[in-house]
C-alpha cells in the first residue's frame, strides 16, 4: 500500500469556495469559475453526432405515422435506463407503437444476436432500435435485413474494424464522429439522439408549443452515467449533476422515488455515489439473476404503488446476489491464497469455477482487482459449456484492446469479446482457458509495471485541525458530482489508535486522535482484511480517509471513512 498526494497546481485559482475545494478541484483540472457552471446551455451540440440526422429520419414515422418501433436493450443499468428513456420519451413525443426487448443474459448472452433477431421478428416491427448495443452485432442485423427489418444502432462501446450494415449508427466511439465526449454511455447517446428528433420535429411544426421538455429524464442519464462507471467528463458532470437537482427536488421518475425508498436513500441529499453504490445495484440484480424487464418496468411506470412493488423485488434480487457474490468471493480468495506471495501472483488473473454464477462474474471481477490491484477476468461456465467472463482493469491496461491482443495472437481463443478501457466481456471454450490464462498474463505483463501494480491511493493532501468541520464535510459531499476520472475528495494524515473493534462482521470501527491535536474523531473502514484488523499492537497509522457525516438515530457526527492505511 502506498498513500501519495496527487500533483496540485502550484497557483491555486479564486474559485469562490473554500480553499480546501478549491485545492481540491485544481488537481482536477478545475482552473476557471465557468468550469463549475454545470448547466444545459454547455452541454455539447447534438448535431456533432455522426449518423443522428440519419436516425432522426428513421424515427420520424414511428412518432408521426404510427410505426411500430422495438427497443433492443441490455441487461444492465445503462442498458435499461437506455431503454426506459427512448420509450418515455418517445411517447412524449407523440408515438404510440413501442415495445422493447432485452436478452436474457443465459439465453441469448449480450446484443443484438441473430437468434434474438428470430424473437424480435415475431412481433413485427417497422424498426429495431439497439440501446447501449449494436456496435458489435454484424451477425444480428444482417439476420435483421434477411427479415427485412432495418436496425438502427444506438451505443457507446468502442468499434472493431467492421461496422454492421444498419440503417444508420449513432455511437459517439465510431470512426469519424467528431463528438467531443468519448465518454459518453449508452442512455447518454440515446438522450441526444432524443434531443435531435425532438428539434427535427419542432422545425416541421409537428409538436404542440410548448414541446415536451427532455429534460425531464436527466435523472435516467444521471442514474446511467454514474453507474456505468464512465468518466465524468465535462458533458458527463453536466448531466449528472442536472439529474442529481431535478431528483434532489423532488421531479424524479417513480421508480427512482421506489428504488430511493427501499434503500434508505434521501432524495434531498442524494449524490452521485448513491447511484453506484445504492440505486444501480438493486437494478443490475434483475439482469444478473433474472430477466432486466422488471427494472425497466421499474423505470417506466408513472405508478409510485406499483414502482415500489418493482423495487422491492429489485431489493430482494440485490440481497440475494450479495449472497452469491460473497460465496463466490470466499472462494476466489482460496485460489489467490495458492500463491504464497503477491509477486507469485500473475500480472493478469483469470478466475474460473464451475459453479458460479453467470451473472455475479463481473461483480466479483472488480472485487478482486480491489483486492490485488490487477487485471481480473471472472469466468462461469454457461448452459452450452463455454465460459463466459467479465473483465475489469486497472490504471495503464486498456481492457478491450488487451482482448485484442490476445485474439490477433490465437484467433481461436475469443470466440467473442467488446466493451471499453476498464471492463468487458468475453466467451471462449473450457479447453481453452490454460492457453487463454497464459497468453492474457503475457500480454498484461506486457503493459503494466511493478510500480503500477502496487496498491496505492491518491490523496488530495492533508487538512489543518481547523478544517475537521461539518461545514466543509458539508460542501465536500455536495461540491461534486464526483465519479471515475473526476474522484471524490481524500486526504491523509498520521493518527493515533484510541480504539478499535469489529461491527457488521467486517467493518474496523475506530477512534482516531489526530497527530497534531487531542482531539478524538470517529472512524470506520469498511470491508477490512480481518487477517490484519484488529491489529492491538499497532498504536499509530497513517490513513487515506474521506470527510463524511454520519446520522445515526437522528444523531450528527463528524465521521473519517478510512479508505486505506499503513501501520506507523
Amino acid at each position: 500500500m502506498k498513500i501519495s498526494q496527487r500533483p496540485i497546481p502550484t497557483s491555486i485559482p479564486n474559485l469562490n469556495v473554500h480553499p480546501v475545494l478549491a485545492r481540491v478541484y485544481a488537481a482536477r483540472g478545475v482552473t476557471k469559475p465557468d468550469q463549475l457552471e454545470l448547466v444545459l446551455k454547455r452541454l455539447e451540440p447534438w448535431y456533432n453526432m455522426k449518423g443522428i440526422s440519419e436516425a432522426v429520419e428513421l424515427l420520424i414515422p414511428i412518432v408521426t405515422a404510427g410505426k411500430r418501433l422495438l427497443v433492443v436493450g441490455d441487461f444492465d443499468v445503462d442498458g435499461a435506463t437506455s431503454t426506459a428513456l427512448v420509450i418515455r420519451s418517445l411517447t412524449l413525443l407523440g408515438a404510440t407503437q413501442l415495445d422493447y426487448l432485452v436478452p436474457n443474459r443465459f439465453d441469448f448472452g449480450y446484443g443484438l444476436s441473430p437468434e434474438l433477431v428470430d424473437v424480435a421478428a415475431e412481433r413485427k416491427p417497422d424498426l429495431i432500435m439497439t440501446v447501449d448495443n449494436g456496435i458489435a452485432s454484424i451477425a444480428g442485423v444482417e439476420r435483421a435485413a434477411s427479415y427485412g427489418i432495418p436496425v438502427l444502432v444506438t451505443d457507446h462501446h468502442l468499434a472493431a474494424d467492421v461496422l454492421p450494415k444498419a440503417a444508420a449508427i449513432v455511437n459517439p466511439n465510431q470512426p469519424g464522429c467528431e463528438f467531443i465526449s468519448k465518454a459518453a454511455c449508452g442512455c447518454t447517446v440515446a438522450f441526444y439522439l432524443m434531443l435531435a428528433l425532438r428539434a427535427k420535429l419542432v422545425e416541421l411544426k409537428l409538436l404542440p408549443n410548448p414541446a415536451p421538455n427532455l429534460a425531464q429524464l436527466l435523472d435516467l442519464v444521471a442514474l446511467a452515467t454514474v453507474a456505468d462507471v464512465v468518466p465524468l467528463d465535462n458533458n458527463n458532470r453536466i448531466l449528472v449533476e442536472q439529474g442529481l437537482l431535478r431528483i434532489r427536488a423532488g421531479h424524479s421518475i417513480a421508480g427512482i422515488k421506489a428504488l430511493l425508498e427501499v434503500s434508505g436513500r434521501k432524495a434531498n441529499q442524494l449524490v452521485a455515489a448513491d447511484f453506484g453504490f445504492a440505486l444501480g445495484p438493486r437494478i443490475n440484480a434483475a439482469g444478473r439473476l433474472d430477466d432486466m424487464s422488471i427494472g425497466i418496468e421499474c423505470l417506466l411506470t408513472d405508478d409510485f404503488a406499483t414502482a415500489m412493488q418493482h423495487a422491492q423485488v429489485l431489493d430482494e434480487m440485490n440481497r440475494d446476489r450479495r449472497s452469491i457474490e460473497q460465496s463466490m468471493h470466499h472462494e476466489a480468495v482460496q485460489y489467490l491464497a495458492n500463491f504464497e506471495a503477491t509477486a507469485d501472483l500473475p500480472t493478469g488473473l483469470v478466475l474460473h469455477q464451475d459453479d458460479w454464477h453467470q451473472g455475479v462474474v463481473g461483480i466479483l471481477a472488480s472485487r478482486i482487482k480491489e483486492k490485488t490491484n490487477r487485471p481480473v477476468i471472472a469466468m462461469a461456465t454457461g448452459d452450452d459449456g463455454l465460459l463466459k467472463g467479465s473483465a475489469r482493469s486497472i490504471p495503464g491496461l486498456h481492457i478491450r484492446d488487451a482482448l485484442d491482443e490476445v485474439h490477433k495472437q490465437a484467433p481461436q481463443l475469443i470466440q467473442k469479446f467488446g466493451g471499453h478501457a476498464m471492463a468487458a466481456g468475453l466467451t471462449i471454450a473450457a479447453e481453452s482457458l490454460e492457453e487463454f490464462r497464459l497468453r492474457f498474463d503475457q500480454v498484461c505483463r506486457k503493459y503494466l509495471s511493478e510500480d503500477q501494480l502496487q496498491q496505492k491511493i491518491d490523496t488530495d493532501g492533508s487538512l489543518l485541525p481547523t478544517d475537521f468541520n461539518f461545514e466543509l464535510a458539508q460542501e465536500l459531499r455536495m461540491a461534486g458530482p464526483w465519479g471515475q476520472n473526476f474522484p471524490e475528495p481524500v486526504f491523509h494524515g498520521v493518527f493515533q489508535i484510541i480504539s478499535q473493534r469489529i461491527v457488521g462482521e467486517r467493518h474496523l470501527k475506530l477512534m482516531l486522535r489526530l497527530e497534531e491535536t487531542q482531539q478524538v474523531y470517529d472512524a470506520i473502514w469498511f470491508s477490512i482484511d480481518l487477517q490484519e484488523w484488529p491489529d492491538t499492537q499497532t498504536q499509530w497509522l497513517k490513513a487515506a480517509y474521506q470527510l463524511d457525516i454520519n446520522e445515526y438515530q437522528g444523531q450528527f457526527n463528524l465521521q473519517l471513512l478510512i479508505k486505506g492505511a499503513i501501520k506507523q
